[in-house]
């Protein structure tokens, strides 16, 4: 009984890392994000060529130039010329 709870915990916790979104700024400068989840609102700073993973259980990702994207987690979103290409 032990040994199932573990694997489900472990299979759970594998399975939410799965599901997070990954951002890449494929710019050629750093670009601030500002990420709310769960009510609670953090900013990251995505260095050139940098990959970030976020959110997840989900957030909203609002990016330097105001647009706003809701994201479920899973999500790969590059960064080009200023603007979130979400695939």
């Amino acid at each position: 009984m032990k040994r199932m709870i573990m694997m489900l915990l472990v299979s759970a916790a594998m399975t939410a890392q799965a599901e997070a979104a990954s951002v890449t700024n494929k710019d050629a400068e750093t670009q601030v994000l500002v990420v709310v989840e769960d009510g609670s609102r953090a900013e990251i700073a995505l260095e050139p060529g940098a990959t970030e993973t976020i959110c997840p259980s989900g957030c909203f990702l609002t990016m330097p130039n105001g647009d706003r994207i809701a994201l479920g987690g899973g999500e790969e979103v590059e960064i080009k010329g200023g603007e979130a290409l979400v695939k």
